[in-house]
């Protein structure tokens, strides 16, 4: 179980990359244009709107990342498949087909069908498409059906799987949405425990994109409280002093908190990967603090450490209830970043927005200390510190480049083709698994040229080759294909 999530970790790390950079454009639109989010201001629309195209489409993005990365040989045709699934499902769960099927206006359908749009989707229909991908790839036809056999075959599976697994999400998706607004609106009278609550459990849903249902209860007008348009005044029944508590707690998370963790990460990380894991850390710390977009952080580590992510949803339940239980409340309309948190100072019900930053750096530390502790101590898997490449893989020369012969002399070594499972690779290594280990001859390998041979699991066997692996891969799919 644990290596299907760092694989599918790892899978997301290419999209997630992609998202700071939109959260920092969103951020600094929303800055210049705070009211209007680019009605008022030129500059501001184009930053906004740019920054959305990343954003919003957050879910497509890792539907495409598995989808790709789950695949056997992360083939183009696994993201197509991807994609035709993320129709499927946004097309058969959408409101307008449901208020068909259910034969009622749309504005009745149940509120789960406008929230299919998110992460969790996107990520069932990757896995679906590389799951459709890896069966049935290698399809045969009859002359007749020729075309469609292959790779051409895989989208027309994901089609008929994808129908099959909207059976049971078009009855358990509702039912899962509405039981997440209950308990929501019955932790309401427990005042800063129950907004402790909610803190802990907004981010532990994030993964399966279900906080959206417990946000409605608190944000918005499901349980009358919007949070958010009385903190601005924009409608009225705020109170003075309760108004923004299910909002201030996020600050010191989102501002300093991560931030804490993703040097915490840093520090840790392998030190050949450091430079490449703070690209990826240090954006994601940044787009964090500023505009309070955390899910290119928390997706960088939620799956390759799944323990630590309930630590950190542990952690953002305490500072929202120890915020909500002080005289302390600020509010947002983007998200909890610096923008929000600087922009609410003048809101009609913020009190003492300022002491968020001794609290923020209080958490900043927090973050930091239980993250590297819990990394060390558990030797977790957190960006940099994949069983990967080493230093000096990076640096291996191939004496030749009959890249062909040396697959064919790594096969052999392998046990040929039929014993071959799946193939993969990473950085300088090829990564394979067997059905068969005792058929593997280390000597064979090594013969080829590779630089060494690694074993990790029974039926694993990695082959270090450097930097020239995918010239290596390739030919080795060749001959097993």
């Amino acid at each position: 179980m644990m290596r299907f999530l760092q694989r599918l970790g790892k899978s997301l790390m290419l999209p997630v990359a992609c998202l700071p950079i939109g959260g920092l454009l969103m951020g600094i639109g929303y800055w210049i244009d705070p009211s209007g989010w680019g009605a008022n201001n030129l500059l501001a629309l184009l930053l906004i709107k740019s920054g959305g195209i990343l954003i919003d489409n957050m879910a497509i993005l890792f539907a495409l990342g598995v989808a790709i990365g789950m695949s056997k040989d992360q083939h183009g045709t696994a993201g197509l498949a991807a994609i035709i699934s993320w129709l499927t499902v946004q097309t058969m769960l959408g409101v307008a087909v449901v208020s068909t099927i259910m034969g009622v206006p749309a504005e009745e359908v149940p509120a789960a069908f406008s929230k299919i749009n998110n992460q969790f989707i996107g990520i069932l229909c990757g896995l679906i498409s590389a799951g459709c991908y890896n069966k049935f790839y290698k399809t045969e036809m009859p002359d007749f059906l020729g075309f469609f056999a292959g790779r051409r075959f895989v989208p027309i599976m994901t089609v008929i799987v994808t129908l099959i697994i909207c059976i049971p999400l078009y009855f358990v998706w509702p039912i899962v949405y509405t039981a997440l607004v209950s308990f929501g609106e019955a932790i309401i009278s427990l005042d800063a425990i129950g907004a402790g609550i909610y803190g802990f459990f907004n981010r532990l849903l994030i993964p399966v994109g279900l906080h959206h249902a417990l946000n409605s209860v608190f944000w918005f007008d499901v349980a009358n409280i919007s949070d958010i348009n009385r903190f601005w005044g924009i409608l009225e029944g705020g109170v003075k002093g309760v108004t923004g508590m299910y909002q201030a707690g996020f600050f010191p998370v989102m501002m300093f908190g991560l931030p804490g963790a993703a040097l915490a990460m840093y520090h840790t990380a392998k030190t050949k990967n450091k430079k490449i894991a703070a690209g990826i850390l240090m954006s994601a710390a940044l787009c964090s603090f500023f505009t309070g977009v955390t899910e290119p952080l928390e997706f960088s580590f939620m799956f390759l450490a799944p323990g630590l992510y309930v630590v950190h949803a542990l952690l953002t339940g305490i500072s929202v209830a120890v915020v909500a239980a002080l005289p302390i409340r600020a509010g947002f309309q983007f998200s909890a970043g610096f923008v929000d948190w600087f922009l609410s100072f003048k809101a009609p019900f913020a009190m003492n927005p300022l002491l968020l930053i001794p609290i923020g750096l209080a958490f900043f530390v927090i973050y930091y200390v239980v993250f590297r502790f819990m990394i060390t101590k558990f030797n977790l898997k957190t960006p940099g510190r994949e069983d990967d490449d080493t230093a000096s893989e990076m640096k291996i020369e191939l004496s030749n480049s009959d890249y062909a012969a040396m697959a064919k002399i790594i096969l052999e070594g392998v046990g040929g083709a039929a014993n071959v499972a799946s193939i993969d690779n990473c950085i300088t290594r090829l990564r394979l698994e067997v059905k068969d280990r005792l058929l593997v001859d280390e000597k064979k390998i090594k013969s080829s040229g590779a630089a060494g041979v690694i074993r990790p699991g029974k039926t694993s066997v990695q082959v270090i080759i450097g930097p020239k692996v995918q010239f290596v891969a390739d030919e080795f799919k060749k001959l097993v294909d």
